[in-house]
């Protein structure tokens, strides 16, 4: 197994405080580490850490392997000499409690700038050397990335397919001549790379030292828009003329939608893929390693089959259903790559054949609270119907409502059955009352995102899938991870036999 008896919380980077709008990586991050560690902790789960683009999803980024420049540390980068003090001067009063996007990219986009120039003025030449061996070392993905992160700049942010053909498609004399005219722009894009890198090894360093795991996500599918389906279409399916999805991504219809999700990302070439070796995948699962401890894999089931939804279709009814090579691609990146750390997400409607590719690499699945109320005492949600340990136990994720507003939102007889399984409520609210059930169960792991440890309520969502805006922006201040609340989690995480040993890394 993967881990000892163990616990943690879910917060994504971008929801830390910080003076400059969102969530980065400086003193904050570090404060929370801390926090983690003082509370017993072991294990900080991320989302994915991608160059976000339309609708700021980490799900939907421009690249799956570089990091989001807007997670860039001014106050570091002031420490590193590319920023100064007066660089400050004029940053404006960001809103405390959310992220405003477009002004967050506005002034940051303008201080990274200064520290490119800066870097260029005043690097020595190791520091140089240092920049030029990152560049090197991350070639499979970085020149590809910074190249089209240049591109898309010029051509003012449109999607790589309504490019001129002779670049959309590659073409060498074209990409020769835009290499050439957008040199300083790719060095850029490079740069903030390093610089995100940088402040990123660093954090996991010093998350590591104080004993704490970090838990990162893999999104199956990738974002048309971006570097990696422009470098490599042959891998995935797109139309022939016009370099849309051929076939796209989704889930059929069900309980909870009747015409299913379409989620308009390109499906892969699995076969073209399987000739391969699989080999962008490994490259993938590698970056991945170089910078968390942990993975989950979202959308588990889309390894064994994915819904395929045909061009021009406005909803996922009209969808057909396509057997993946899931066992063939975990044997060779196995082999490749040794025993993985994944956890699989295996939410939803669930077959026969992905619980056994799940089992047959061992993989712990996921559960999740809220979900285990509504039906029998057979409901598998429920911990006491847990049929071995190797399961991560959450009370919900960040397309959940918080604990607090979750039940809130409960009619008088539906909060009465979480009652009737929960027992005698610890006295500190419902969302305390589900963390204790979480940490009490047989669970290797159990995970809660920060608004239910802070008892949030609906206004704290960090995602609400469907729904187009607003989404992704939530931040918590520093004065809320109160010693007390860091007692409670700590006594609770004791109870249960989930609090680091001496003899534990």
């Amino acid at each position: 197994m993967l881990l000892s008896r163990s616990s943690g919380i879910l917060l994504h980077p971008t929801s830390f405080p910080s003076p400059f709008g969102i969530g980065d990586l400086g003193q904050e991050a570090y404060n929370f580490v801390n926090f983690l560690k003082n509370s017993g902790q072991k294990i900080w789960q991320v989302l994915p850490l991608g160059p976000t683009g339309f609708g700021n999803s980490p799900y939907q980024a421009y690249s799956a392997m570089a990091g989001n420049p807007l997670l860039i540390s001014p106050d570091k980068l002031k420490d590193e000499g590319w920023l100064s003090e007066e660089d400050f001067s004029n940053i404006p009063e960001f809103p405390r409690d959310k992220v405003d996007f477009d002004s967050v990219a506005q002034v940051k986009s303008s201080l990274l700038k200064t520290a490119y120039q800066n870097f260029q003025k005043y690097a020595s030449e190791e520091k140089k050397e240092t920049f030029n061996q990152f560049s090197n070392s991350k070639a499979f993905w970085l020149d590809d990335y910074a190249f089209y992160m240049a591109l898309k700049e010029a051509h003012e942010g449109a999607s790589w397919h309504t490019w001129d053909q002779d670049i959309a498609h590659r073409q060498p004399q074209a990409l020769a001549e835009w290499q050439q005219r957008l040199a300083d722009k790719i060095q850029y894009h490079k740069f903030l790379q390093y610089l995100f890198f940088q402040q990123w090894d660093q954090l996991k360093s010093y998350a590591n030292q104080q004993g704490i795991k970090i838990f990162g996500d893999v999104p199956i599918y990738v974002a048309h828009d971006s570097a990696d389906v422009w470098s490599h279409p042959e891998i995935f399916s797109l139309d022939s003329q016009t370099s849309e999805p051929s076939l796209m991504a989704g889930v059929p219809p069900d309980y909870f939608s009747e015409t299913g999700q379409l989620w308009g990302n390109p499906v892969y070439q699995w076969d073209k893929l399987e000739q391969e070796d699989f080999f962008w995948w490994v490259q993938r699962i590698q970056s991945m390693l170089d910078i968390v401890d942990l993975i989950r894999i979202d959308h588990f089931l889309g390894l064994v089959s994915y819904w395929a939804v045909p061009q021009g279709e406005t909803t996922a009814k009209n969808g057909t259903w396509i057997t993946a090579p899931g066992r063939a691609f975990f044997k060779t990146i196995k082999e490749k790559l040794g025993k993985l750390p994944v956890i699989a997400e295996d939410l939803g409607v669930i077959t026969t054949e992905v619980e056994q590719l799940r089992d047959q690499f061992e993989f712990p699945g996921m559960k999740i609270l809220h979900f285990a109320f509504d039906s029998g005492s057979d409901n598998l949600y429920l911990p006491c119907n847990y049929n071995s340990a190797n399961w991560v136990v959450y009370t919900g994720t960040h397309d959940n409502n918080t604990t607090v507003g979750w039940f809130n939102k409960r009619s008088p007889q539906e909060q009465e059955r979480v009652y009737r399984f929960v027992g005698n409520s610890w006295g500190h609210g419902i969302h305390w009352d589900l963390i204790r059930l979480a940490m009490s169960s047989v669970a290797y792991m159990a995970i809660f995102p920060l608004q239910d440890i802070l008892g949030l309520g609906e206004e704290a969502i960090m995602n609400q899938p469907g729904v187009p805006d607003g989404n992704w922006s939530w931040r918590y201040r520093s004065e809320m991870l109160t010693s007390d609340i860091s007692d409670r989690l700590k006594e609770v995480t004791d109870i249960y036999g989930r609090t680091p040993t001496n003899n534990e890394d």
